[in-house]
């Protein structure tokens, strides 16, 4: 596990509640903890002077307030492990089906700084990494926070062997969008019904005309109607079938997936973190029942 960060205005506590929401949600869970993303690894998509200046906690001040907190030597490490975390989760995806990265989904991290509390873009090291290493000829990135994935979008632009798919809000952040392979953007409010409907219309002729050989999932919660940051309005019955609706998508095909944490955020960080891991355990667990989902909630909560 990546040492606790300092807190600055973003809430670092919600990846630590997020492990315990799952360990006490009573489903069989397997942890991993992963090694650190390698510097080559980071450098091969990220500028090494950037890269440079996280390792040495030398961030530039404007760099810093475009990231939203201060990259001290704690943070440097821990992006380090949650970027491994991810490139773990593909590893493991690729053996089981279906891994998860408890943390990171950082997809607003751009070439030569970070962005909308994202140091290193951990989806496109990983998809870069799993080209270079041979395990992949094809990666889809479907990424389904509230917020556009534009660090995602920048950074694999022009690849063939990438294809970057994100649903997002369409007036959210960040006020200028990349170009994705396709966006999706949305209207305020929108719910699930309209939400599904589009997934539908897009998801399985991507998967049939660009047919992956691996799905990374951007898994953010940050689209349910209480989120503090999003503009949608999908219920917790609704982010259960948008993400086992992107799983049985990858699996109809015999796609291994793997998900990474992405956006979530309110006052109420326990319920926040509680979101985060029914939408783990809802992939995990296709045939779990919602109530039964609903109750991790509950038990960690207290509600």
């Amino acid at each position: 596990m990546a040492p606790q960060p300092t807190r600055g205005s973003f809430k670092f506590d919600k990846y630590y509640l997020v492990m315990e929401a799952l360990r006490s949600s009573g489903f069989a869970i397997t942890e991993h903890a992963p090694d650190p993303m390698p510097r080559a690894w980071l450098e091969a998509v990220h500028c090494p002077d950037y890269v440079e200046q996280v390792f040495n906690a030398n961030v530039p001040r404007d760099k810093e307030r475009r990231i939203g907190f201060p990259v001290t030597e704690r943070i440097a490490s821990r992006v380090r492990h949650t970027n491994g975390g991810t490139w773990l989760a593909a590893k493991l995806a690729m053996v089981h089906g279906f891994a998860a990265n408890s943390a990171a989904g950082s997809h607003h991290a751009l070439h030569d700084t970070g962005a909308g509390y994202c140091v290193f873009n951990d989806l496109a090291v990983t998809a870069n990494r799993l080209l270079a290493e041979g395990d992949a000829r094809r990666v889809l990135i479907v990424d389904c926070d509230v917020h556009q994935g534009d660090g995602t979008a920048s950074l694999m632009a022009g690849r063939e062997d990438v294809f970057t798919l994100s649903f997002h809000a369409e007036k959210n952040f960040p006020a200028r969008k990349a170009r994705s392979t396709l966006d999706v953007a949305l209207p305020d409010g929108v719910g699930d019904y309209t939400y599904l409907e589009m997934l539908e219309q897009h998801l399985p002729g991507i998967m049939e005309s660009f047919s992956p050989d691996i799905v990374l999932y951007q898994a953010g919660v940050d689209p349910h109607e209480d989120d503090k940051l999003g503009r949608l309005a999908l219920s917790d019955a609704g982010l259960v079938a948008r993400d086992r609706y992107v799983v049985d998508q990858a699996y109809g095909k015999g796609l291994p997936i793997a998900s990474a944490l992405g956006g979530g955020y309110g006052t109420d960080q326990r319920k926040v973190a509680a979101r985060h891991a029914r939408s783990m355990l809802a992939m995990a667990f296709p045939l779990a029942p919602l109530d039964e989902l609903k109750r991790v909630e509950a038990v960690f909560t207290g509600v």
